[in-house]
């Protein structure tokens, strides 16, 4: 068994401290493991940087000597020590969905953080015991003694946040005979009898959508922070959720929010928790796990995360039809749909992560894989006259993969969608999923099948309609975030950071845009733009075809809405 215990000295410096006794040491070497970056998150995250320092001591309370092998690896002598105690402190100041925090209020834990694991030794039953005051209430999905938090092996440690509070306020719904409690942390007054109608009708779907669930309870575990804020991860049998603010959580766009991303992590208990790519079977904490699937275990999700609110009626069309617009504007919005794929895309999350990075360079694998998500699934509707769909595919996912913990292939998603619609769809992949493409004629199709209007709607800011140029403001002045190529802007020598601080020799006050518009018939609009602390002039001309660059996605259901529809609406 492997034993930690957390306490804090001050809680204020947001440091925690923890000791890890390792029993039962028959090898004259330790290697100890702290990972290099956690599911969710397909990225280095390299947490081995927040340790401030580590000593390691005998059963006599001796110390041993270690030498660390790379950034997140060390190596004891143990000296026929059958103990060894690991004591290391880790700063925990990143108040998110995926990170650690402590202070006064809470303790928070994400283990694949901060838990080290013995090399060789990760199937063995690992307790953390919680130093905290009496008061402390616990939220995890661990089975607890006392403060004492028990996971079977090392995996189930990894992915079972906590969080442990004096604050927490705790309810809970049944499906099924299955549990599923919601815990709030932080300022915030939720209505339990709406989160449990709502929560109830997309877990009931949800359930309904996979005939089963793969564990015995669920958690959602909600961090409530006093401002804006929107992010959520996975695990087995939870979900941490950071959402804000929490005067607002029960209504309005923040519960819209609440329920897009809950349904969004619930439906990852099955797809990647449960289905996971054979990159990650299992996970190797170690270093990256590359993977070109991102679109299925991420974009499916998003996909099926916003479409069973609309199935379960939590959502109104209305409200999805604005969730789809979302994704929509995020895909004709983005110029590097011309340059990587989705699946390349998905690779390369592990070079840059979820920043920005070169403009142009990649899309993004929620996005761009819901897309793909609506237009496979209409189109197995299609290919076997609304008999059956991309549910159907996910479920065989299920039972072949997921069940048996046999990883999937790339190649396995195509057959299984060939399988279930009884057509060949490689070309579908190759074009789509395999090449960097434009999805609107795709696109158009799906929607023309589920008898859906789709409109591009011309920007109503002129900065983005006719000269193709984002911008956000700086102060007075607006800063250029984002320029369409071959636009004019891009034509005149715009580009992204460059601040736009006049208009025709008129200083701007945060009204680029009317300026913008007040100049629209003049020849020529002159921009003076600080760029990296040099002043240029860029000369505006505007594009005689009039393109729209930022076109906004408008959908409506036509009048007659079809059978298609109905039957796409419920799958």
């Amino acid at each position: 068994m492997i034993h930690y215990l957390f306490y804090q000295k001050n809680p204020a410096s947001h440091y925690v401290y923890i000791d890890m006794i390792v029993d039962n040491v028959e090898a004259d070497k330790l290697q100890l493991q702290l990972p290099a970056w956690r599911p969710g998150r397909y990225e280095l995250g390299n947490f081995a940087k927040n340790i401030k320092r580590v000593d390691m001591f005998n059963e006599k309370n001796e110390q041993l000597a270690y030498t660390k092998l790379n950034k997140d690896l060390w190596e004891v002598e143990t000296k026929n020590a059958v103990r060894v105690k690991i004591t290391y402190s880790y700063y925990v100041a990143e108040l998110n969905a995926g990170a650690c925090f402590a202070d006064v209020s809470q303790l928070y834990i994400n283990p694949v953080h901060c838990c080290m694991y013995v090399v060789g030794r990760t199937n063995e039953e690992h307790r953390v015991e919680l130093d905290v005051p009496e008061n402390y209430a616990i939220a995890c999905s661990l089975p607890k003694q006392g403060n004492t938090l028990i996971a079977k092996d090392y995996e189930e440690l990894a992915d079972s946040p906590f969080i442990a509070s004096p604050n927490l306020q705790t309810f809970f719904y049944e499906v099924n005979n299955i549990k599923f409690h919601i815990h709030f942390n932080g300022e915030c007054k939720p209505d339990e009898k709406l989160f449990k109608k709502d929560f109830l009708a997309f877990t009931q779907k949800q359930l309904e959508f996979w005939n089963d669930f793969p564990f015995d309870e669920y958690h959602f575990l909600f961090q409530v922070l006093p401002h804006k804020f929107y992010h959520g991860v996975e695990h087995k049998k939870s979900t941490v959720i950071a959402i804000g603010a929490g005067y607002s959580l029960n209504s309005g766009k923040t519960y819209e929010d609440v329920l897009g991303v809950s349904c969004h992590e619930l439906f990852h208990a099955w797809n990647v928790k449960t289905i996971r790519p054979a990159e990650m079977q299992p996970y190797d904490y170690t270093k990256e796990n590359y993977a070109r699937t991102g679109y299925v275990y991420e974009g499916f999700t998003t996909y099926y995360g916003d479409k069973l609110l609309l199935s379960s009626n939590v959502f109104s069309l209305q409200q999805y039809f604005e969730t789809l617009q979302e994704r929509l504007t995020k895909h004709f919005h983005n110029f590097g749909r011309y340059n990587l794929s989705v699946a390349h895309s998905s690779w390369e999350t592990w070079l840059d992560g979820y920043v920005q990075g070169a403009p142009y360079r990649k899309t993004n694998i929620y996005d761009e894989g819901n897309l793909i998500a609506l237009m496979l699934d209409t189109r197995i509707l299609q290919a076997t006259e609304n008999k059956k769909s991309l549910r159907d595919v996910c479920v065989l996912l299920y039972e072949r993969f997921g069940k048996k913990e046999i990883g999937y292939t790339e190649q396995n998603i195509i057959e299984l969608v060939n399988e279930v619609s009884g057509k060949n769809f490689s070309e579908f992949f190759k074009e789509y999923v395999y090449t960097a493409n434009d999805f609107e004629k795709p696109l158009q199709e799906s929607f023309d099948y589920l008898g859906i209007e789709f409109i591009k709607q011309p920007n109503h800011l002129a900065s983005e309609n006719y000269f193709g140029f984002k911008t956000m403001d700086n102060g007075n002045f607006s800063k250029a975030t984002l320029v369409a190529p071959y636009s004019p802007a891009w034509k005149a020598g715009l580009f992204a950071n460059d601040e736009i601080m006049a208009v025709n020799n008129i200083f701007l006050k945060n009204n680029l845009d009317n300026w913008l518009n007040y100049f629209f018939n003049d020849d020529e609009i002159v921009l003076s733009v600080n760029s990296n602390d040099r002043l240029k002039t860029i000369r505006l001309e505007k594009d005689k075809k009039g393109n729209s660059y930022f076109f906004t996605p408008i959908l409506k259901l036509k009048e007659q809405a079809s059978e298609n529809f109905d039957v796409w609406k419920q799958g």
